[in-house]
């Protein structure tokens, strides 16, 4: 074959190891993101460690973020006297009644086993990411096409 033959067998081979080491660095960035998603999980202790409120319904408190879960405040507490067990009552911030049209028909406090999590602080406008990706699925759609692109054509 010559010179001509092993030059190029030498650029596929090249190639070949470019594609398996970008998909090594894809995995990687997949991997990494999973690890610190199952962290924030281990630390909180909850399913939700992190959540963005869709709804105005906690201003000024927390603004708009996630349907699901529901995340409002607790304003009142009962313990039953059968079992002492307690259970609570929830509001959104800005809504002018109590969560029980939202909980299942006839149920009128949410026990232990409804409750994620709790939220210990907040971060201003970061969740808009999320409201704007699940809005317009075009731009999640454009971001991941983007985010493979740079991925398959960096070079290290």
């Amino acid at each position: 074959m010559g010179w001509f033959g092993e030059s190029l067998e030498s650029i596929r081979s090249i190639r070949f190891r470019l594609v398996i080491s970008q998909a090594v660095s894809l995995g990687m960035i997949v991997a990494s993101a999973l690890i610190i998603w199952k962290g924030l999980i281990f630390v909180t202790g909850s399913e939700s460690p992190v959540v963005v409120v869709l709804s105005g319904s906690m201003e000024p408190g927390f603004k708009r973020g996630r349907e699901i879960p529901i995340v409002h405040r607790v304003i009142k507490i009962h313990q039953r006297q059968d079992t002492g067990e307690v259970d609570v009552l929830t509001k959104g911030d800005n809504n002018s009644g109590d969560d029980r049209a939202l909980y299942a028909h006839g149920q009128l406090w949410l026990q232990q086993h409804h409750i994620m999590g709790r939220a210990v602080g907040f971060l201003p406008y970061v969740g808009w990411v999320t409201i704007t990706l699940t809005e317009k699925p075009i731009i999640k759609y454009l971001l991941i096409g983007a985010l493979g692109l740079l991925v398959i054509t960096s070079k290290e």
